[in-house]
């Protein structure tokens, strides 16, 4: 039977090993974009480098990852499925242990960038297949079980990752990827055939040149930009005018060339446009969230790094659960409903971290951590499951890469903005507090405040500086949490422009199973 016809009705064993050996591809994928967020504070000691420097060990990552997940469906095109998924799980092993040797800043951030031009591949690959092999009727329990593995692996790794930098070593982030690594690549090998080379294939150069320079000049912009003092700096400017010239260039370029890196045809299919707005959306603010939790618990609650860990596992444990109720309600009740649900919890979750202070419970964190897992479970796998429902077959590669980049760049848009933000606030609020200290604040007057916090002192001066950043950085997160409210309120319009799709694409069941 020719590759491209193969039957979906194929034995169910070699289906579910073939399921399995993707998952585990997208886990150790999805791991990596959070697992070292809890070892940053060990990294940033062993290689010397400063708070705003360490923030590369995740931002290179997801940008290399961004630039390289719209080619995977050329390379797909170009060199077989199979070929480039071995590769690419192959160079992502590679990368980790590179990651683990690590020696300076320059060494892991090179190695991490190196990890995601690898790891790019993976996901939109494996996102490929779980669509071709699975019918049209089972591609909501199938997203399902996609969905658990792409964003359970961000919100498992800080649990995993506290557990491994505790006990053994930050260098064991990255190592725990080399036995995934192995059974994937072994099961892969031994269940996927390859899929019809196409030797005609062409990347368009230009095209990916354009986007690949306007990500890398985007992130350079928001993650110095704070450093730098914004658009007073040249180098802010040049990069701010890099950004724009090229990504006006791709758009000029898109809808005017013959063959373009995108195909603009995909922007026809509205299910599809829209989501893109949504999974950049929650790029944004799940995983920006996610970021500004660990330093929250370890730095102004003072957690030990297992202790942050354990209590942010419930997110996941929220988005497994919904992950798989809503897989079984997807085409018995309106997507729309759905993502409405999704994002009401998210946004509640939000407005109560708001009023969070270090003395909140740990019980309170756990909780709202698993309602907000439990939105991104309602959002997640709909969402992936309308956008891809009337899309054409042959469109699904470049749809999956281009859908991936979308939330990748969400992703690093959201960790630089908000961890900007909080610097940025910090220091304002400081200095509103500050004007409050004067020698006529009657709060001064009283003897338990002298003994301490006594202004006339160099002792109670410092005690009382400190006192004062500590306050300042706890409304910096709570208005951090509120703009990422506001981001999931706003997002609530947006799921009115969705529609059923009037009949499914048909299934392009290019993946064979022995």
């Amino acid at each position: 039977m020719d590759n491209n016809q193969a039957s979906s009705a194929a034995p169910a064993v070699n289906r579910g090993a073939i399921t399995a050996c993707v998952i585990l591809a997208v886990i150790m994928q999805a791991l990596d974009t959070t697992i070292a967020n809890v070892a940053l504070p060990y990294i940033q000691g062993s290689v010397s480098a400063s708070a705003d420097q360490i923030n590369w060990v995740l931002t290179s990552y997801i940008v290399a990852a961004a630039i390289m997940t719209p080619p995977s469906g050329f390379l797909a095109a170009k060199f077989g499925r199979k070929r480039v998924l071995l590769t690419a799980i192959a160079g992502f092993v590679i990368a980790s242990i590179l990651c683990g040797l690590a020696q300076s800043l320059t060494q892991i951030v090179g190695f991490r960038l190196l990890q995601g031009l690898f790891g790019a591949s993976l996901v939109p690959l494996s996102q490929g297949i779980l669509l071709d092999i699975y019918s049209v009727e089972e591609r909501g329990s199938a997203m399902a079980l996609f969905g658990v593995s792409v964003m359970v692996g961000p919100v498992l790794g800080p649990v995993i990752g506290g557990w491994l930098t505790e006990n053994i070593s930050w260098r064991w982030v990255f190592y725990i990827n080399l036995p995934i690594g192995v059974l994937a690549f072994a099961g892969i090998i031994a269940f996927v055939r390859e899929t019809t080379i196409d030797l005609h294939a062409r990347l368009d150069w230009f095209g990916f040149g354009m986007l690949s320079i306007a990500i890398a000049a985007l992130q350079l912009f928001l993650d110095r930009g704070e450093q730098l003092d914004w658009f007073s700096s040249s180098e802010i400017i040049i990069e701010a005018l890099v950004c724009a010239s090229a990504f006006y260039l791709l758009l000029v370029h898109t809808f005017t060339a013959q063959r373009s890196f995108i195909d603009p045809r995909l922007f026809l299919d509205r299910n599809f446009t829209v989501s893109m707005f949504f999974i950049f959306i929650i790029g944004v603010t799940y995983l920006a969230s996610l970021a500004l939790m660990t330093p929250y618990l370890q730095t102004l609650m003072g957690y030990p790094v297992m202790t942050a860990g354990i209590v942010m596992g419930p997110r996941g444990l929220g988005t497994m659960l919904c992950m798989f109720i809503v897989g079984r309600l997807i085409g018995k009740v309106d997507t729309r409903w759905l993502l409405l649900t999704g994002l009401g919890l998210t946004a509640w979750a939000m407005y109560d971290m708001t009023g969070w202070t270090p003395d909140v419970s740990q019980w309170t964190i756990v909780s709202v951590g698993f309602i907000q897992g439990a939105g991104l479970g309602f959002l997640f796998v709909p969402l992936t499951t309308i956008a891809f429902a009337s899309l054409p077959a042959h469109m699904r590669g470049d749809g999956t890469g281009l859908y991936n980049l979308s939330r990748n760049i969400g992703s690093s848009v959201g960790i630089s903005v908000v961890a900007a933000l909080i610097v940025e606030n910090v220091q304002a609020n400081h200095a509103s507090i500050v004007s409050y200290i004067t020698p006529f604040n009657r709060a001064f007057e009283t003897p338990v405040v002298m003994q301490s916090l006594d202004p006339m002192t160099a002792a109670g001066r410092a005690s009382l500086d400190s006192l004062i950043t500590s306050q300042a950085t706890i409304i910096a997160y709570m208005d951090d949490f509120k703009l990422l409210m506001l981001m999931s309120l706003a997002a609530m319009p947006l799921v009115f422009l969705l529609r059923r799709p009037s009949s499914p694409a048909p299934a392009d069941h290019s993946i064979a199973m022995e």
